[in-house]
């Protein structure tokens, strides 16, 4: 054993040392493929090709970056945009004066006064009904639109409930009206029918009473869930109704009309007939002349052989006028009744005479 190992310490010193005086390089790693050394020099090639890798793989990064925080940006913009046209949807001009119209119903129009209680609670929820201003601009950041949308979304279920609650009070009032104008309507039919029957016979115009009647049997025809077919039913009804009571008024003011004539006339004639028709008085002033006539004038000589007529006072009835001054005064002056002699006795038209002294 000490033999071989001194041997082989021989053979190391042969090997490491010094041959011929120069100095040992460093042994060369050869590779097991068999290439060049590893302590060769690098090509000059290889650096500025590593930095091209390099800024390629940085921009490429950056372009990368850009593009998906681009598509995200892009991403909230549309979802702002949503947001905020669904809101506008719930907030148009129509729709915030349906909400109006709603907030104003009172709890005697609806049939059920909760509906009125829950839509004023919706727009006190609401902050009011005002028209919304949330805006969605590509030159907002990302976070910005994601905000807007967010807001957009809260407001927007706030006037979802507010919708639902203008929808419940509206048809709640549609209701109590269609049973209101329903209720009308039976009204109007009854009060029409009593008036059809009270009015037989006290028309001008009958047609006006055929109105009525055909006005009663449309009205029955009413149907539906809208109250406007019954509210045309009324309006028809009161229409037909109007005129049967403008024909009553008519035929009542003829019949009062009639009446004061006939009375007027009844009066006339019980007037004339206690002061004498006219016709009597002149009949009984012509027979007092046919009574009273004087014999036509004779002509004779009187005081100076002067001729002249004179009228002759010889009454047909066999008596001298002369002789009886009062009587022949009264025939002078067109007296008209009994003729009356001097000792007031009735000679002439005595009818109904019963004397005076």
């Amino acid at each position: 054993m000490a033999d071989h190992d001194g041997e082989g310490a021989a053979g190391l010193e042969s090997v490491s040392g010094p041959v011929g005086g120069e100095v040992s390089a460093p042994a060369a790693i050869v590779p097991e493929d068999g290439g060049a050394p590893s302590g060769g020099r690098r090509p000059r090639w290889l650096v500025p090709v590593v930095v091209a890798v390099v800024v390629v793989v940085v921009v490429a990064g950056f372009v990368g970056w850009r593009v998906v925080e681009s598509r995200r940006h892009d991403a909230a913009l549309d979802s702002c945009s949503r947001a905020v046209k669904t809101l506008q949807d719930k907030t148009g001009p129509d729709r915030l004066a349906q909400y109006r119209e709603a907030a104003g119903i009172k709890a005697d129009q609806v049939k059920d006064a909760s509906t009125v209680v829950a839509m004023a609670r919706s727009v006190k929820n609401a902050e009011g009904i005002r028209q919304q201003t949330i805006q969605c601009k590509a030159s907002m950041s990302m976070d910005d639109l994601n905000a807007a949308a967010g807001q957009a979304g809260k407001i927007d279920g706030k006037y979802a409930a507010m919708a639902r609650a203008a929808k419940a009070v509206t048809a709640s009032r549609d209701a109590k009206t269609l049973e209101d104008a329903k209720a009308a309507l039976d009204t109007k039919k009854e009060e029409a029918s009593r008036l059809l029957a009270d009015s037989d016979g006290k028309v001008a115009d009958n047609a006006t009473r055929d109105g009525l009647q055909q006005a009663i049997d449309q009205a029955g025809q009413a149907k539906g869930d809208q109250a406007k077919a019954y509210r045309d039913a009324v309006g028809a009804l009161q229409a037909a109704i109007d005129q049967v009571n403008a024909s009553m008024q008519a035929k009542s003011q003829a019949d009062q009309q009639a009446a004061a004539q006939a009375a007027q006339a009844q009066a006339s004639q019980q007037a004339a007939q206690r002061s004498g028709s006219p016709q009597r008085k002149s009949a009984a002033s012509s027979n007092r002349r046919k009574g009273y006539t004087q014999s036509r004038p004779t002509t004779g000589q009187h005081g100076g052989g002067g001729g002249g007529s004179a009228p002759s006072t010889q009454h047909s009835g066999g008596f001298n006028l002369q002789d009886y001054p009062n009587l022949w005064n009264q025939l002078q002056q067109g007296h008209e009744g009994p003729a009356i002699d001097n000792q007031g006795n009735c000679i002439a038209d005595c009818y109904g005479w019963t004397g005076s002294n």
